[in-house]
């Protein structure tokens, strides 16, 4: 049946539908512009019998959300959420959210919006400045690294992940990405042998937990330590560019307190980026880690200006925000870009 749902979909845009995968069992369908498909209605409605278990919901304007339905019990019939739409200024564009899973905690709501709207800034970034290779310093399972393929990213993508347990999972995931280099390194200031906490799934670090971060996640309570090779970005990007006639590189950085270290490992290469991602923390998380403050001013120091900061966690019991996504840019490379 999920493959008649896919065909299903895969047929629409003849017939003048616009459509948009939202993820495993759901998809927007609207008309595009300056075109009237043939009766769009029925087509979702045929979408909807043909696909057993999926409901089509009305979500204003000429869209419709075709979405496994809610059921209670296997022979109930499917229950479409009631589903709403909030206009996203001029731009035409609109925010689809159902009220009734999103009302209980305005947090994660707003977490996720953040997580979307950051990763199409970044990608706004990568096309603006021309980006053809993107350093993934930090890469964990290859997360960001399908992120930048999803929203549209062609470049060359080459990401670094130090534990054995994550790097085989992004090595599966790259395996068949030409365009993806993957590394099982850690990057820092100097080239080392250390240990990393490598139990902590997406929080593995090199620095030892706060009395903070202790309270904060349980996951911290038990380690495991990994050795693990560590480079330096400078050391690594002549062959990290190779094959580039004029490379044009973003670096992003998600190393868990790590990422000025990382920095002052590119040396005075950090100068070929055009732009930059780091983590940066107000509350710190892990010892010895720099605050948002100290990280942003050296990142400034070195050339780069913000363009856009979005929350990564708040604090529940206080709604205060523990991380930021802060994306910056070199501006004069905007030059170069015939913007």
């Amino acid at each position: 049946m999920q493959t008649l749902y896919r065909r299903l979909l895969k047929l629409l845009p003849k017939l003048g539908v616009q459509v948009l995968d939202l993820g495993p069992g759901e998809a927007l369908v609207s008309r595009r512009r300056g075109r009237a498909p043939i009766s769009l209605e029925a087509g979702t409605d045929l979408l909807a019998r043909r696909s057993s278990g999926y409901t089509v919901t009305p979500v204003g304007g000429d869209a419709w959300l075709v979405a496994r339905g809610r059921t209670e019990g296997s022979k109930a019939k499917p229950k479409p959420a009631k589903w709403k739409n909030a206009a996203l200024g001029q731009t035409g564009a609109h925010l689809l959210f159902d009220p009734e899973a999103s009302k209980g905690d305005e947090r994660v709501l707003q977490l996720a919006a953040a997580d979307y709207l950051c990763a199409h800034h970044v990608n706004a970034v990568l096309d603006k400045y021309q980006v053809n290779c993107v350093f993934d310093v930090g890469a964990n399972a290859g997360q960001y690294g399908r992120r930048l393929r999803r929203h549209g990213y062609t470049g060359r993508i080459v990401s670094f992940e130090p534990t054995a347990e994550h790097f085989a999972k992004l090595q599966k995931k790259a395996e068949n990405d030409p365009e993806w280099h993957v590394y099982n390194l850690g990057l820092g200031r100097e080239e080392a042998t250390m240990e990393i906490h490598s139990n902590w799934n997406s929080m593995n670090s090199l620095l030892p937990p706060t009395e903070y971060g202790k309270g904060r996640y349980k996951r911290f309570a038990k380690a495991t330590m990994e050795q693990i090779e560590i480079r330096r970005l400078d050391a690594m990007m002549d062959e990290a560019l190779d094959g580039l006639t004029d490379p044009r590189p973003y670096l992003k950085m998600d190393t868990q307190g790590y990422d000025l270290e990382v920095f002052a490992g590119a040396g005075k290469r950090i100068d070929d980026f055009v732009g930059m991602q780091s983590e940066v923390a107000l509350l710190q998380l892990y010892e010895g880690s720099p605050r948002m403050h100290e990280a942003v001013a050296l990142y400034e120091e070195a050339g780069f200006e913000i363009t856009g900061m979005y929350p990564v966690t708040r604090e529940p019991a206080t709604g205060r925000v523990v991380e930021f996504d802060c994306v910056m840019v070199r501006p004069a490379a905007a030059g170069a870009s015939g913007d």
